[in-house]
């Protein structure tokens, strides 16, 4: 079936999980929207993250009819993918979470460090996840406002000396908030990245933190989640187009030069790839 994939989230950071999408389904055609006019949803109220999930879904599906729909953010997920299943039961969703057990498997210290928005670690959702979890291990949970939007902010030319400041204070601030990193026993071995916007900053988290630590997200186990979904609605686009990947569009509410820089740094798309969106398309 050759109708799009949808793909969204509240900025950018989603780019890291639409990313790990198209290695794990290299024939579909996908169609991203980054709510960048109201980045990040972390530090929103919960029934403005709501509407804005609900609004561009329903874009998404009258606009681009997509076949399925994965909610890249970790926030408007816990605040909405409930409704969004209750809404459109026929339509392929996936959502994400912070891949709590994922890094369970990984730990040897037993002791794990989350790094995540407000919006998410202060969710029911989240705190039912870790219930089911934190009897196996200590998690070090960190909610990190502001670290979103200096990520978002770093793609903006005028922007970007500041941001990236801005981000290094921040990891620096976060990661010392959490307690020593380490292998030895007693120090935090595995780091879970709670928002798809600190995939970009994998970098200097490891220098922060040395070789030893490991980072986990969930990017990829998104992807097999998807490609399982489709498969078991028959709605894989099986067909190859020899050589040529499946054209791809990157939308944004808010700054276009944004949307292109990142998608150029992150992903090597084109610029053309990019275009900018308003309420006046109808997401609102």
């Amino acid at each position: 079936m050759h109708a799009p994939i949808g793909v969204f989230d509240s900025g950018i950071g989603g780019l890291s999980v639409l990313r790990s999408l198209q290695r794990e389904l290299p024939n579909e055609r996908f169609v991203y929207l980054a709510d960048s006019a109201n980045a990040p949803y972390g530090e929103k109220s919960e029934a403005f993250i709501r509407q804005r999930t609900h609004a561009i879904a329903e874009y998404l599906l009258a606009q681009h009819h997509i076949k399925a729909l994965v909610v890249a953010c970790n926030t408007a997920t816990a605040a909405t993918i409930h409704e969004l299943r209750e809404r459109h039961p026929a339509l392929p969703l996936v959502g994400l979470e912070p891949a709590l057990k994922p890094a369970l498997a990984l730990s040897h210290t037993r002791r794990i460090g989350v790094m995540a928005t407000r919006g998410t670690v202060s969710s029911d959702k989240f705190a039912r996840l870790l219930a089911s979890v934190q009897n196996e291990a200590h998690f070090e949970v960190q909610a990190c406002n502001g670290l979103a939007l200096a990520i978002e902010q770093s793609t903006l030319p005028d922007q970007a000396t500041v941001a990236q400041a801005k981000i290094a204070q921040l990891l620096q601030i976060y990661t010392r908030a959490m307690g020593r990193f380490g292998s030895a026993p007693g120090e935090i071995d595995t780091l879970v990245l709670g928002c798809t916007h600190y995939v970009f900053v994998e970098n200097a988290l490891r220098q922060l933190l040395g070789p030893d630590v490991q980072l986990v997200s969930t990017g990829e186990p998104v992807a097999r989640q998807t490609q399982r979904l489709l498969a078991a609605a028959n709605l894989l686009n099986t067909s190859s187009s020899a050589g040529h990947p499946p054209p791809i569009e990157l939308l944004t509410t808010g700054d276009l030069q944004g949307l292109q820089a990142a998608a150029q740094r992150w992903l090597g798309l084109s610029a053309e790839c990019c275009r900018a969106i308003s309420d006046a398309h109808g997401v609102g």
